[in-house]
């Protein structure tokens, strides 16, 4: 595990790399290890591989014992204790009651301390207000896991905050993992064994929040495990995703997130779950600054820039929705549907009008609504009207559900090679049509590798049709809304393209430094924000491309140096301290000869004078034109650490704000997914006449600045290149302007 700050290793993670016969540091950048233990670090000492705690205890523990445990009628500790013992009966542990004053606990012998159990437990529950005091007791008895429900820590504040960190240092020193604090008993509630097929195993830091996935077990959805991670001192997110994401049994992940402890530990789980090809679905608060806010005061988690959170995700395969009827119905859907034959979806309807809406907002939302061939539509007129549409939508018109030719309809779409989804919204009970279209939409589910939907659109939910023939069926996967329906099927078709193709960038990510590295590090200032001229030596170390251009301090060396270069040439004033030099007019651009270079050197000078600006130079750079200006850089983010950030530069920068995000490791199919997402990718493509650009030479210029930022780590805390002018194909690219800010 690591801190938010990335480098500096916890006393847990630094454990496990010295058991493997090494000493962690910040600026290590190999280290050779039985790749069994996983504690591989990247080149800038941070680890490659989530580590997989083994929770099999705490979920099946042997033995158990209640710190606090009471049978006194009307505390809270007694009810308490009741769910503790009706649980332990059904995963079939040993339940002990410990209370110092207690000979029993609802008849069950009861002892003084932990010191005196009768047997080495495997979890203990503490009922106790202050739980740091037992922490060094459970130690000494060699409990393996330990769960805290007290209140009172980070989501109080900065007094809450200093107490949690002592219980989390008391806990490191321990060897024992805990849940919590502020957690509660959602972990020992009681699962369905009655339903089959892959489970959801969920995830939530706010109990509450969980309990609409863990009600979908009375819709027929079986649900495996429960972690209500509570303010996370030790176990965290990330620790119950990497072990979930083994089990055989669990088919999806559900997460509510209101904080995440470590950026990077969430990655390498949620990069061991794409390895496992197990779909993570999140709802993560923290959109809006309200939401922010709220997450911080009840959790005491650092939030993160929104924006950095959704780009990780998508890059890592997390599949992120907003609502918790969302997560329910989209993890209930990857949990159980099988691999998808296509991509094609067919919608299928009894109305005309109920298939135009439908196909209107699910081709919104991105999905693939083929047309359907001559001779498929031909075979679907067979049984339906030849004046309705069946090219798809398909429209029925009612009459055809109500006899045998209704399962006719349905078989031949779903015969259609490359329709891979039939989705049927039923707006509302039409008895017996909507009966007998639930019923042959269930019988064909069974006989079909495909995947089929039902919306049922009643507000009731009592009717027969729905709460028998469609819930009862474990192959259909019924919704109640639209939005939710679109919102799955996106999600199922996503992540089976994203897992036939992922390949982790971690097992790609470099582990010794560059020769460019010690370059660089010749270049950084501490604490300072580099000139002009140093950040594009900095950007020349790594390979980047920046125009020919000399640094003078004098009008006679200006004016030498532009025949070098060669006109026309462009002056800026350059300076350690100067970022916005347009708007002072520090910038002169096409100067042709050399008075004009003299004036502009005595120009640029001396307004530099009247603004105080301490300069390093002037610098007279080859003018480069005919290109697209882009924007390349890093920022550092308080969970993730170094972020790289691609989009439209020069003033659009600021007036549009297009631009993509990552956090390397990344390939290069990541630093071209980056681009695909800009509002005006086009522009790369040639508009108006104007040629394509050098979109291979602007994907690497994008690798190279993640591998400076991978490489210097948070010691560059910020790098700004802008403009990046795009050449034409083939041509290339370069910087004509950078900011780099050292640590």
């Amino acid at each position: 595990m690591l801190g938010s700050t990335h480098g500096t290793l916890t006393t847990d993670f630094r454990a496990r790399v010295v058991a493997c016969g090494e000493e962690p540091h910040a600026a290590v950048h190999s280290v050779t290890v039985d790749a069994a233990t996983e504690c591989v670090l990247d080149v800038s000492g941070r680890p490659l591989h989530a580590a997989v705690p083994d929770l099999d205890r705490f979920f099946r523990p042997a033995s158990v014992a209640v710190i606090g445990a009471s049978d006194t009628e009307g505390r809270p500790n007694t009810g308490i204790t009741r769910q503790l013992i009706g649980w332990a009966e059904r995963v079939g542990a040993r339940l002990h009651p410990v209370h110092p004053t207690r000979e029993s606990v609802f008849g069950r012998a009861c002892s003084p301390s932990v010191a005196e159990l009768p047997e080495q437990v495997d979890l203990a529950v503490l009922l106790v207000g202050d739980p740091l005091p037992v922490i060094e007791e459970l130690a000494q008895a060699k409990v393996r896991f330990a769960v805290a429900f007290a209140s009172g820590f980070a989501e109080t504040g900065e007094e809450g905050a200093a107490a949690q960190a002592r219980l989390a240092a008391a806990v490191e020193r321990s060897g024992l993992r805990l849940l919590g604090p502020n957690t509660n008993l959602n972990a020992f509630e009681r699962f369905r064994d009655d339903l089959d097929g892959p489970a959801i195993a969920l995830i939530t830091q706010s109990g509450h929040q969980g309990r609409p996935v863990y009600t979908l077990q009375e819709l027929g959805v079986r649900l495996s495990h429960w972690a209500p991670t509570g303010n996370e001192a030790d176990l965290e997110t990330a620790d119950f995703i990497s072990y979930f994401s083994q089990r055989p049994e669990v088919g999806a992940i559900a997460c509510y997130v209101e904080g995440l402890k470590d950026g990077r530990s969430f990655l390498l789980a949620a990069d061991r779950a794409a390895r496992a090809g197990v779909p993570v679905v999140a709802v993560k608060v923290g959109r809006t600054e309200t939401g922010a806010r709220m997450a911080a005061s009840h959790t005491g988690k650092l939030t993160g820039a929104d924006q950095v959170v959704d780009a990780a995700m998508r890059q890592f395969g997390v599949i992120r929705v907003d609502g918790l009827d969302e997560l329910q119905d989209t993890a209930a859907l990857l949990a159980r549907a099988r691999k998808p034959r296509a991509e094609g979806v067919v919608v299928y309807s009894i109305s005309g009008g109920t298939g135009a809406h439908f196909s209107d907002l699910a081709t919104g939302a991105g999905l693939s609504l083929p047309t359907l061939s001559e001779a498929k539509q031909r075979e679907l007129h067979e049984w339906i009207p030849g004046y309705l549409n069946v090219a798809n939508p398909v429209d029925n018109g009612g009459h055809p559900v109500g006899d045998w030719r209704g399962r006719k309809i349905i078989d031949a779409i779903l015969a259609d090679p490359g329709v891979g989804v039939l989705i049927c919204p039923i707006t509302g009970p039409f008895p017996p049509m909507s009966d007998k279209l639930a019923q042959d939409l269930v019988d064909a589910a069974e006989t079909t590798d495909k995947l089929v939907c039902v919306v049922w659109g009643s507000p009731v939910g009592t009717e027969e049709a729905y709460r028998t023939t469609l819930l009862g069926s474990s192959r259909v996967a019924t919704f109640r809304t639209f939005g939710n329906c679109i919102t799955a099927v996106k999600a199922y078709l996503d992540h089976h393209r994203f897992a036939a193709s992922y390949r982790s960038p971690f097992d790609e990510a470099p582990r010794t430094p560059s020769p460019s590295f010690r370059k660089a590090q010749a270049l950084m200032r501490p604490g300072h924000q580099l000139s002009e001229h140093a950040a594009k030596q900095l950007l020349r170390a790594y390979g980047i491309r920046v125009p020919r251009e000399q640094l003078v301090t004098s009008a006679a060396a200006s004016v030498r140096a532009a025949g070098l270069v060669g006109y026309p040439v462009v002056m800026k004033a350059s300076g350690a301290r100067l970022a916005h030099k347009t708007e002072l007019g520090l910038v002169k651009v096409g100067l042709t000869s050399a008075s004009q270079v003299r004036d502009a050197y005595r120009e640029l000078t001396d307004i530099a004078r009247y603004e105080e600006i301490d300069l390093d130079g002037i610098l007279v750079c080859q003018m480069v034109e005919r290109g697209v200006e882009m924007m390349v850089g890093v920022t550092q983010d308080a969970l993730f650490g170094p972020t790289v950030t691609v989009g439209l530069g020069g003033v659009l920068v600021e007036v549009l704000h297009d631009a993509a995000v990552r956090v390397p490791p990344f390939g290069e199919d990541q630093a071209r997914s980056m681009l695909g997402e800009l509002r005006g990718r086009a522009l790369l493509e040639g508009v108006r006449g104007g040629p394509p650009v050098d979109v291979d030479a602007l994907v690497e210029v994008v690798l190279r600045v993640q591998r400076m930022a991978l490489e210097l780590g948070d010691d560059l805390t910020e790098l700004d290149i802008n403009p990046l002018m795009v050449l034409g194909r083939g041509q290339g690219a370069v910087a004509l302007d950078a900011l780099a800010v050292c640590r």
